[in-house]
């Protein structure tokens, strides 16, 4: 009877092989999710009157920017460029991503598709969608007390008669 020795890393190797297969046959296909360059980081918040989006598109110009309200969908295109004459350099290393992007984000119902306002400072896409006005918070005084009073009022009266 043949020892075999046992390698506890031969099946994270297997594993690894296997994985790096699949991502190597992912980028060969024309599918439009991988033939994005980039994806910007977006941070998403909301108060009580409108939702804001804010992208991280540094580099950017707004010419390059498409930004559109299609049935209760926002989307946001761009295209970062490699600079033309940066091309006959000899880069050592190249970590920032060129190229297009696109990014979609359903919108609640309640959001204003109309009222969009859009500002770029310092490499942040910020997008500001008003709530519609049914779809805000109305405050509700309430009166605490007032029936309470005037009826032991008048019970006081009563028993100060008698």
């Amino acid at each position: 009877m043949a020892i075999n020795r046992w390698d506890p890393f031969r099946d994270v190797v297997a594993l690894q092989n296997r994985v790096n297969s699949l991502f190597r046959e992912m980028n060969e296909g024309d599918n439009p999710l991988t033939t994005a360059s980039f994806v910007p980081a977006v941070d998403i918040y909301e108060d009580p009157k409108k939702v804001v989006l804010k992208l991280e598109v540094p580099g950017m110009e707004e010419k390059d920017l498409d930004i559109r309200v299609e049935n209760n969908t926002l989307t946001v295109k761009g295209e970062r460029k490699l600079e033309k004459e940066e091309k006959e350099e000899n880069f050592h290393r190249i970590e920032r991503r060129y190229g297009s992007f696109y990014r979609a984000f359903t919108l609640p119902s309640t959001v204003d598709t109309e009222n969009v306002q859009a500002s770029y400072n310092a490499g942040v896409l910020k997008l500001e969608l008003n709530k519609k006005p049914e779809a805000q918070p109305k405050q509700i005084k309430v009166n605490v007390g007032q029936a309470k009073l005037e009826g032991k009022k008048e019970e006081q009266e009563l028993v100060g008669a008698q």
